[in-house]
C-alpha cells in the first residue's frame, strides 16, 4: 500500500566529484593545512584508483574554487591555499547569480555581521585597535575632497580594523567578502551619484559615532549603529516587499518608526 512518501531522483555522481569531496574534507578537517602539498597526479591516480583525466578535472575544480594552486609540471604537487575573502566573495557572487540568492539576503547578512563585529570590537578592543580605527577615519576625512575611490579604500580599512578588534578570523573574512559582494551589486549607483561629497560626509559622521561607541565600550550602541546605517543606505535598493525583512533586524524602537 502506498505511503504517500515521495522521493527525489538520484543524481549520478562522477568520479572526479568524489575526489573533490575527499580533498575538500581533508582540508576542512585540518588534515591538509595551508601550504601543504598534495601527492603527484600519478600518486593520486593510484590512491583514488581513477584515471589521470579524472584527477586533473578534480584539481581544476578545486583550483577554480580557490582551494588549491596548481602549477603544470610542478613535481611537488598542488598547493593547499588559505581560505581568503576573495574565495568567499567568489562563492557568494556565484550564489547570487546562479542559485538565486537575493540582494535582501546579502544585506541582511551584512547587517548581522557588521553589528556583531562592532559589538565584539567594543568589548575586546585594545588601544592599538583604536589607533588603527582612528587612522582610517582620519584618512576618510582627508579624502572627502579627493574622491570616492580613495575614500572607499579608507572606509574598508576602518571596517577591517573593527573586524580585527573583534578577534575572530571568520568575522574578518565574512565582513570583507560580504562588503565586496554588496558594493559590487550597487557599484553603478555609487559611480553615478551626483551627491558623492554629501554621501561621504554622512558616512564619515556615522563612522565617527561607531568609533565613539567602540571607544566607550558600548557594544549594543555600536551594533545598533551598524544596523541603522546599513538599513538607511540599502533599503531603497531592495523591492518594497523585501524591506520588512531588513526592518526585522532593527531595534524595536527603530522598527516602529
Amino acid at each position: 500500500m502506498a505511503t504517500g512518501v515521495s522521493f527525489e531522483p538520484v543524481r549520478a555522481v562522477r568520479a572526479y566529484e568524489r575526489v573533490v569531496e575527499q580533498i575538500e574534507d581533508a582540508v576542512l578537517r585540518g588534515h591538509l593545512k595551508p601550504g601543504a602539498r598534495l601527492p603527484s597526479e600519478r600518486d593520486l591516480m593510484g590512491q583514488f584508483r581513477v584515471s589521470r583525466s579524472t584527477v586533473r578535472e578534480a584539481l581544476r575544480v578545486l583550483e577554480s574554487g580557490g582551494l588549491l594552486r596548481c602549477r603544470p609540471g610542478d613535481p611537488l604537487g598542488a598547493e593547499v591555499l588559505t581560505i581568503s575573502p576573495s574565495t568567499l566573495t567568489r562563492s557568494m557572487t556565484r550564489l547570487m547569480h546562479v542559485d538565486g540568492l537575493r540582494l535582501v539576503e546579502v544585506v541582511q547578512f551584512r547587517m548581522m555581521l557588521d553589528a556583531s563585529a562592532n559589538l565584539l570590537a567594543a568589548r575586546l578592543r585594545t588601544e592599538e585597535h583604536l589607533t588603527a580605527m582612528q587612522a582610517a577615519l582620519d584618512t576618510m576625512a582627508a579624502n572627502v575632497s579627493v574622491g570616492y575611490t580613495q575614500f572607499s579604500f579608507a572606509d574598508a580599512a576602518f571596517h577591517d580594523a573593527v573586524a580585527a578588534a573583534a578577534g575572530n578570523t571568520l568575522v574578518q573574512v565574512g565582513v570583507e567578502a560580504v562588503r565586496g559582494v554588496v558594493v559590487g551589486l550597487i557599484a553603478k549607483k555609487i559611480a553615478l551619484a551626483k551627491d558623492q561629497p554629501a554621501l561621504m560626509e554622512k558616512s564619515l559622521r556615522h563612522h565617527a559615532r561607531v568609533l565613539e561607541a567602540i571607544r566607550e565600550q558600548d557594544g549594543p550602541r555600536a551594533a545598533q549603529l551598524a544596523r541603522e546605517s546599513l538599513f538607511a543606505y540599502y533599503a531603497d535598493e531592495v523591492p518594497d516587499a523585501d524591506r520588512e525583512r531588513l526592518r526585522a533586524l532593527l531595534d524595536p524602537v527603530q522598527h516602529a518608526v
